[in-house]
Order: structure tokens, then C-alpha cells, then sequence
């Protein structure tokens, strides 16, 4: 016989839609079976009240079996060998429908009690246990929405109690009959086999003994054939016997197990720890639903995560429907003003918000703690609970204190100076360092207890009453956001390169080390390990323009500038390595005084862009980059050119003097001829030689200063 298909006893408990409608598909084959067997009882009544009709009703016998494979039983309707075993038993009934009387006494005893048995005990034994099942159900949900709507503000401790025992109770009910119904309706699929089959093999063993006419046909081929089958029947009664008994054991140690859980208070946590290490949780919650303009109402559904979404399924659907999108959600406990244990699951782009309450404290922390792993997509690996573990043991490890400076001083201490220098001639091979230096490079990266900021200040904040002081002098208006519209213009105006990018802001942190590669990635780790482990998911967006002279922060909806870092006190830039939508930059700037400098890494999430936003950057300081050096070309150039209109300048002299020398010489030259100048001319010809020879002995050393420079 093929295998036999059972309800699941062990998850009676967790009462999930996929039982029952797996517990439909087993009544709906308990309807066909009670359906199929009434009708082999009417046959094999007209065998057993009409003697004379006897040929007519083992024909309707015959076809009845031969319409086995016709019926569409939800459950072993492909069983060949149940089914070739009623083809043969047909074969023989048909043959013998026309010649064979069956005796009243032998039928009612082989063939009438053993149906009438399975029809009248067994079936509407399973009819009893699900009516009971029925009422049992509707009243866990009536104790469970009792329970549910228990007021936060007006707590009752004898409500309370009252609410608590009777949940206790209708749970505890529920789950018994439940246990008790899997455990019969199993039960008949052993015994549907053994009430088709004896009632036939008692029929033939009657015939047998009843007629003794035709025994060359039926003594030697079919008595082994019969006794094939009564060997099978057996077999199934004694399997059918261990499977009754094991299903009674598993019902007592379920009950055992389970009933710490029927309660819905906080579990013990040494019996049931949390575990934040899940990306698939599934179980009932409580969803808030708007029914008006103010009004709200509470409707308890099966929640299920499905890959990256949030699934809800009533009890009598079939599959389940669409709530949210858990991808790059937050998640998050909120404080209801009605109700307990409540988170809230807000959407990638802060449109659809859920409210869900859950039963106890440890199950809401259970689900914050999957729906924020499922966010960070760690269901699309292949080892998504391990990774999981990773990332929270990551976590846990970003947040532990770092070792005291007594402890390092300790572990750095040299035992001997033979030692010591055994050590450092070891290390300066290529060994491992020790722990202690992996320790002091880590410090060297990020000061040990540096705070973290997960909003945005603006780094000009402290200069708003310099800014302030000026504005009043100049008779302008402040701008509280620490910008200027005249520097805004300009930069926006003057650029090259405007490239516009939507970014997220993760957190800030003072680093130590603005040259070292490993930083960035240092800080990523640490703002993040810091954000599971407190719960931080909410994230401000911004608009990053990147320009050829700054970086801006810019808010998408009022447009008003957040933050403005020159792009000259960046120091560098890079993303992650894994994670291609994270990336960071430092910033290097002066803090207090002019000889202090502030060493701060600032960390976004992009929309996968972030090669593309740290290469923008790059191409902004090189752009930068040759324009200080186009500037400085343009200064040296206007600086040699300011030299040689000097030098034109005296050289235009120069020639001025030469003409006045030569015109003074001329004059010299005609005052000298022959003939009787006025009396005080040889006193101004002597002046006016004196003084040209000044200027001469003067334009001489200019000439000659002209010609070194030149």
C-alpha cells in the first residue's frame, strides 16, 4: 500500500491558514468518502434484502467498483494498487451477479456489519468532533478579541486576569478538540481502505462456502488472491494501529509542551530566547485600519513575510494579499494611545504607513528585528540566517568599548629587552601584529568614544552671530540657514560642472586619520553597528549638487541649502565596497582657532549612485584643480605683462632724454659761433652745459640700467 497522507498534529497550535485549508481538503475527502460508502451501503443492502434481486444489485456492486477510478477524492486518488484491487473484485462480482444467491445470515455478518459499522461510528464520529471543533474555534476568537481590546489607559487587574483565563481556556479547548479532530480524520484514511475491503472479501469468502459450484475457477486463482488481500488488510489495520498510537503520544507531548504557550503573556526567556536573526516570521497580529475620518479599527489577520513584502491572509482565503513593500522600509516601535506592544512600517518613500500590535513584547521585538533584516535585503543571499548573524554579531562588536589605555599599556608592555627585540626583528618580517596594535590602528582611524550624529547640523551654526553682526553693519538680512544668496548666485553661475543626486543621511563622526584608506569604510561600519543595535531607521533625504567649487545639501522641498562643504576641505572620497548605494567623504576643517583643524566623515546612502557621486566629485577637484591652474597662469602671464609696459616705459624715457640731450647739444653748438652774445649769456650757457651735462651723465646710467634689464 502507497503512503498515506496526514494532517499535521504538531501545528495545531500555530492554527496557520495553510492548515486549514489543508484540514479542508481532508473534510472535503471525508464528504466523498461518506458519499461514496452510502452508496456501496445501498448496494450492498438490495444484495441483502432481495434474494431474488441478487443479480441486479452485484451488478450495481461491480459498477460501483468499477467507477472507483472516476471519483475525484482530494486524497489517494491515485492509488493504482487500491484501485486494480477493486477492478478484480468487480471482475469476480460481475461474473457471479447472474448465477449465485447469496444466504441472508452469512451477508448480514460478512458483509452488512462491517460498512454499516464504518458508516455509523466512524463518520458521524468525525461530524460530532467537527461541530465541536467549530464551536471551540469561535470561541478562541470571541476570548482573543476580548483580550485584544483591553484598554491601556484603564487597567484593570481583574479584567485583565478574567480576559487572560479565558483566553487561556478557549486556547487550550481549541487546541485539544483540534488535536483530537487531525487525530480521527487520519485515522480515516486507514479506515476507508479496511471498510471497502472487508465487506467485499466477506462477500466472496460467502460465496465461497455457500456454493460449492464452480470451485475449479475460484479455489485455486482466487483464494490466493483473497488471501493476498486479507494479508494487506491486516497490514493496514496494524499500521493504521502504530499510527493511532504514535499520534495519541504526540498529542500528550504536545499538550505537555505546549502549555506555557496558551497564555499570551511574556514567555519565559530562558525556554523561548529572542532571535533577531530571522528573514521569514509568520503569525496572527492585530492591523489598524481606518473606517472615517478620525475613526480607527483593529482587524486580526495572519501576517507572513514573502521574499521582501509583508503578506496578510484571512482564514478563509486561499492565498494571501499585499500589504507593503519591505524593501528599504523602516521599522520601528510606537507607543498607541489604545493599545500594547504596537510597531509601525513605513514604506521605502514614506507613503504607506502600517500599524501592527502584536501579543507580547518578545514577538513585537521579534518582528521589528526580521522586518529590519528583510529591509536590508539579506534574504537574497544564499546563508540569509547566518549573514544575519553576521551583521548583528557586527553590530554588537561596533558598539562594544574599546579597551583601556591601562589594558593596551599592559598588553604593549616588553617582558625583557631580548624579547623585545626578537619581537620587533619577527614583526619587521611580516608577521601578524598583535592585538594591541590592531587595537592602536583602529584608534588611529576613529577616536575610541567619538558621538556619532544622525542629523544634519549645520557646520556653520557657530558663525551665525559673526554672520549676524555683519548683516546688521551692512544693513542686510541674516539668513538663518547660514547661507548667502549673493555666494549661491555665484557659485551656481560660475561652475562648470552641475551634477544634482538624491541621497540619504546616515550619520556624521570626528575621525583622526583624513589620509588613511580605511577610514571611510571604518565609519560606515560604525554608524551602521550603531543604527541596528539603538534602532535608528529613519533616514533625512537631500538633494547633493555637486559643483566645481563646493558640495551642497539642499532640501528637495523648500530648496533651501542645509549644508555647504568647500570642495577644497574635502580630503577624499570613496564608496563601499560591497554595497555600491553607500558612500562617505571627509572633511577637513578649521574648528576653533586658526591652528585647529576638525577632521570630520560624513556617511549618505544613494540610490545606487554611489561610484557615480564619487566619481562627480573627483571630476570636480580636477576641474577645480586646472582652474587654479589656468589662474594662476593668467596671473603670471598679466604679471609678465605688467614688466614689459614698464620696461616701455623706460625705454620711452630713455629715448626722451636722448632727444633732450641732442636738442641741448645743438643749442651748445650755435651759442659757440663767432660773434658778441648778450652779457649774461656765457653765465646761462655755462648753466644751462651744467645742468645738460647732468642730464646727459643721467640719461647715460638710464640707458645703460635699460640695456641690463633688457
Amino acid at each position: 500500500m502507497p503512503g498515506i497522507e496526514k494532517l499535521p498534529i504538531e501545528e495545531t497550535l500555530e492554527d496557520s491558514p495553510q492548515t486549514r485549508s489543508l484540514l479542508g481538503v481532508f473534510e472535503e475527502d471525508t464528504a466523498a468518502i461518506s458519499n461514496y460508502c452510502t452508496q456501496l451501503y445501498q448496494a450492498m443492502q438490495r444484495i441483502y434484502d432481495a434474494q431474488n434481486e441478487l443479480s441486479a444489485a452485484t451488478h450495481l456492486t461491480s459498477r460501483l467498483l468499477k467507477e472507483y477510478d472516476k471519483q475525484r477524492f482530494p486524497l489517494g486518488g491515485d492509488d493504482e494498487v487500491m484501485s486494480s484491487t477493486l477492478q478484480q473484485f468487480a471482475k469476480v462480482i460481475d461474473e457471479l451477479s447472474s448465477c449465485h444467491a447469496v444466504l441472508s445470515t452469512q451477508l448480514a455478518d460478512a458483509m452488512m456489519f462491517p460498512i454499516s459499522q464504518f458508516k455509523e461510528r466512524d463518520l458521524k464520529e468525525i461530524l460530532t468532533l467537527k461541530e465541536v471543533f467549530q464551536i471551540s474555534s469561535d470561541d478562541h476568537d470571541t476570548a482573543i478579541n476580548r483580550f485584544s481590546r483591553l484598554s491601556k489607559k484603564r487597567d484593570n487587574e481583574k479584567l485583565r486576569a478574567e480576559a487572560v483565563e479565558d483566553v487561556y481556556t478557549s486556547r487550550k479547548k481549541q487546541h485539544q478538540t483540534m488535536m483530537h479532530y487531525f487525530c480521527s480524520l487520519n485515522t480515516l484514511q486507514y479506515k476507508k481502505k479496511t471498510a471497502l475491503l472487508e465487506p467485499l472479501l466477506g462477500y466472496m469468502q460467502a460465496q465461497i462456502s455457500f456454493f460449492k459450484l464452480g470451485s475449479e475457477n475460484l479455489t485455486s486463482q482466487w483464494e490466493e488472491f483473497l488471501g493476498t488481500i486479507g494479508t494487506s488488510v491486516q497490514n493496514v489495520r496494524r499500521e493504521m494501529d502504530e499510527e493511532v498510537g504514535q499520534m495519541q503520544q504526540t498529542i500528550v507531548d504536545v499538550e505537555r509542551s505546549c502549555d506555557p504557550l496558551y497564555a499570551p503573556c511574556e514567555p519565559d526567556p530562558a525556554h523561548s530566547p529572542l532571535c533577531r536573526n530571522l528573514t521569514r516570521k509568520q503569525g496572527y497580529l492585530h492591523i489598524r485600519n481606518k473606517t472615517g475620518l478620525v475613526s480607527t479599527s483593529w482587524d486580526r489577520q495572519y501576517f507572513f513575510t514573502q521574499g521582501g513584502n509583508l503578506m496578510q491572509q484571512g482564514r478563509g482565503e486561499v492565498a494571501g494579499g499585499l500589504v507593503t513593500d519591505l524593501d528599504n522600509c523602516s521599522v520601528m516601535a510606537v507607543d498607541s494611545d489604545d493599545r500594547r506592544f504596537c510597531f509601525q512600517v513605513t514604506s521605502f518613500d514614506g507613503k504607506k504607513v502600517v500599524t501592527l500590535q502584536s501579543e507580547s513584547r518578545r514577538d513585537c521585538d521579534e518582528w521589528i528585528s526580521t522586518i529590519n533584516n528583510i529591509s536590508k535585503r539579506i534574504y537574497l543571499s544564499e546563508n540569509a540566517e547566518e549573514l544575519a548573524a553576521r551583521v548583528n554579531q557586527t553590530a554588537l562588536e561596533a558598539v562594544t568599548p574599546s579597551p583601556s589605555f591601562q589594558q593596551r599599556h599592559e598588553s604593549m608592555r616588553p617582558v625583557s629587552k631580548g624579547r623585545a627585540g626578537r619581537a620587533s626583528s619577527i614583526s619587521s618580517v611580516g608577521s601578524e601584529p598583535s592585538p594591541a596594535m590592531s587595537v592602536l590602528s583602529l584608534d588611529a582611524l576613529v577616536a575610541p568614544e567619538t558621538p556619532i550624529q544622525f542629523d544634519i547640523i549645520s557646520p556653520v551654526s557657530e558663525e551665525n552671530s559673526g554672520q549676524s553682526k555683519t548683516a546688521a553693519q551692512s544693513g542686510r538680512r541674516s539668513n538663518p540657514f547660514g547661507e548667502s544668496g549673493d555666494n549661491t548666485s555665484e557659485d551656481s553661475e560660475d561652475s562648470i560642472l552641475h551634477q544634482l543626486f538624491i541621497v540619504r543621511f546616515l550619520g556624521s563622526m570626528e575621525v583622526k586619520s583624513p589620509e588613511s584608506a580605511e577610514v571611510i569604510s571604518e565609519t560606515m561600519r560604525q554608524i551602521l553597528a550603531a543604527r541596528a543595535i539603538h534602532n535608528i531607521f529613519r533616514m533625512t533625504e537631500s538633494h547633493l549638487l555637486v559643483t566645481c567649487d563646493c558640495l551642497k545639501l539642499i532640501d528637495p522641498q523648500t530648496q533651501v541649502t542645509r549644508l555647504r562643504f568647500p570642495l577644497s576641505s574635502v580630503v577624499q572620497v570613496s564608496s563601499h565596497q560591497d554595497n555600491k548605494r553607500l558612500f562617505g567623504f571627509v572633511l577637513q576643517t578649521a574648528a576653533g582657532g586658526r591652528s585647529d583643524v576638525q577632521t570630520v566623515c560624513y556617511i549618505f546612502e544613494s540610490n545606487n549612485d554611489g561610484e557615480k557621486i564619487c566619481d562627480s566629485v573627483g571630476l570636480a577637484k580636477q576641474i577645480a584643480f586646472h582652474s587654479e591652474m589656468d589662474r594662476k597662469a593668467s596671473e603670471k602671464r598679466k604679471e609678465q605683462d605688467k614688466a614689459k609696459e614698464k620696461q616701455q616705459e623706460e625705454l620711452s624715457k630713455q629715448r626722451q632724454i636722448e632727444k633732450d640731450l641732442e636738442e641741448q647739444s645743438r643749442l651748445i653748438a650755435a651759442s659757440s659761433r663767432p660773434g658778441n652774445p648778450p652779457a649774461g649769456a656765457d653765465g646761462q650757457v655755462l648753466v644751462l652745459s651744467n645742468s645738460q651735462s647732468e642730464d646727459s651723465d643721467a640719461g647715460e646710467e638710464g640707458k645703460k640700467g635699460g640695456e641690463s634689464e633688457a
